[in-house]
């Protein structure tokens, strides 16, 4: 494998580590393994004295990302080495060179890891590499900005619908959350312990309070653009909590808070008096998955777009928005306008599917008082959240479907925490 500026030993050492196979792990996983359950399965019968618990399950988690980064690493490498229309971009081909660099860092490092100084001298290596991959996310997406125009010269090319390019991004993405999600589980263990949470995962998390400083913040960010926000209504289960990563889902609220709040906003105008956005939170001891459900009136999504909002290059803000915000901002800031780059959904999407989860999104566009009989069938699927009472009253029906235009979005977080890695090729 030729890597252009790099020598061909780099090059061989990339394609060999990338024909192994990954390794994919799930969210008991992690939390077993930052409990020790599994220090029996490195340690065998040496679990004595000469350590304690948590040095052994540190030792245990770096010899595992010893192994396990500089495979996931390559597979990157590759993957950005073939990507069509997007590799010759400057910010790919940066992205490209950063993950080369870890890499061979990485691979540097003695691959047996077997004492305290040796665990902690890996910590800063990772702790480094972490850093400098925090703002990976918005490089890709100028790197998308970059060669938007020349893919707009060619008229024969869809360019929001090419499969290829965002498979690649989906696949991308994907895996750069499973590598965040590893090694910022390791560098947590290694912080003083912090009650209800084993690294990242808080065993007891609450979708309530997460959605609440997610309102907070997008209230924040809205306000600062409209100097005004919708009003946000949570029903539903606020006592519930189970095992998740909080920041995951706080990224994920915010996205969607954010969005239905602009939309909300626009569709109303500045001045009127705003709809509240709903967040219905839905569980049962039954239930495979935790859902969250978030309803605005903000007009919809036209039909045409319902496929391009899962595009990581279609975005309704305004070109100069974007051309500012491909600056230097790292991931999750609130400093980030309400629109950008175009990959606040298909990002969010990929947070949920990460740990077994899901999104959805519908949409309900359409004028105040387009034919009636069509909108009632419509409407009535989603009835059953008893939000309003119908009447078989026309007036009073048509101003409830006046009023009910807008965007639902249901997001799916699997509750036992099972599901493995869904490791793309």
């Amino acid at each position: 494998m030729v890597l252009e500026g790099f020598p061909e030993s780099v090059g061989n050492s990339v394609a060999r580590a990338a024909t192994q196979a990954q390794t994919s792990v799930s969210l008991q996983d992690l939390m077993r393994t930052g409990q020790g359950e599994y220090l029996h399965r490195t340690f065998q019968d040496d679990l004595d004295n000469d350590h304690t618990a948590t040095e052994l399950v540190l030792i245990q988690v770096a010899g595992f990302l010893r192994r396990e980064m500089p495979v996931r690493l390559a597979h990157r490498i590759q993957d950005l080495e073939r990507v069509p229309l997007m590799k010759d971009a400057k910010s790919v081909r940066d992205v490209r060179d950063l993950y080369i660099t870890s890499f061979q860092e990485l691979e540097a490092f003695d691959p047996l890891i077997r004492t305290p100084q040796e665990e902690e001298d890996f910590s800063k290596l990772l702790e480094n590499i972490y850093e400098r991959h925090s703002k990976v996310l918005v490089q890709m997406a100028r790197g998308a900005y970059e060669c938007r125009d020349l893919i707009r010269t060619q008229k024969d090319l869809e360019f929001e619908l090419m499969e290829e390019t965002h498979n690649f991004l989906d696949r991308f993405y994907l895996y750069r959350i499973g590598m965040r999600v590893l090694i910022g589980q390791y560098l947590a263990l290694r912080q003083p312990p912090v009650e209800n949470y084993i690294g990242i995962v808080c065993s007891h998390t609450s979708p309530y309070e997460i959605v609440k400083r997610a309102i907070d913040d997008a209230a924040f960010m809205c306000t600062r653009m409209y100097g005004d926000a919708p009003e946000v209504i949570m029903s539903g289960r606020l006592d519930l909590t189970f095992p998740y990563v909080p920041t995951h889902l706080h990224y994920i609220m915010l996205e969607l808070l954010k969005n239905s709040m602009r939309a909300t906003v626009e569709w109303h105008g500045v001045d009127a008096e705003f709809p509240p956005i709903k967040v219905i939170i839905a569980d049962g001891n039954d239930n495979e998955d935790v859902v969250i459900k978030v309803s605005d009136e903000g007009g919809g999504i036209p039909r045409s777009n319902t496929k391009k909002i899962w595009s990581y290059l279609f975005t309704t803000a305004d070109p100069s928005i974007q051309e500012n915000v491909v600056g230097d901002n790292p991931d999750h800031s609130t400093d980030s306008p309400l629109a950008g780059l175009g990959y606040g959904l298909p990002i969010s999407r990929s947070y949920c599917r990460y740990f077994g989860g899901d999104l959805s999104i519908m949409s309900m566009e359409g004028e105040f008082c387009h034919v009636i009989h069509i909108r009632v069938r419509r409407i009535l699927v989603g009835a059953y959240y008893g939000w309003l009472t119908l009447s078989l009253d026309s007036t009073r029906l048509t101003r409830w479907i006046a009023s009910g235009y807008g965007t639902d979005a249901f997001v799916y977080l699997a509750r036992l925490g099972n599901t493995r890695e869904p490791l793309p090729i």
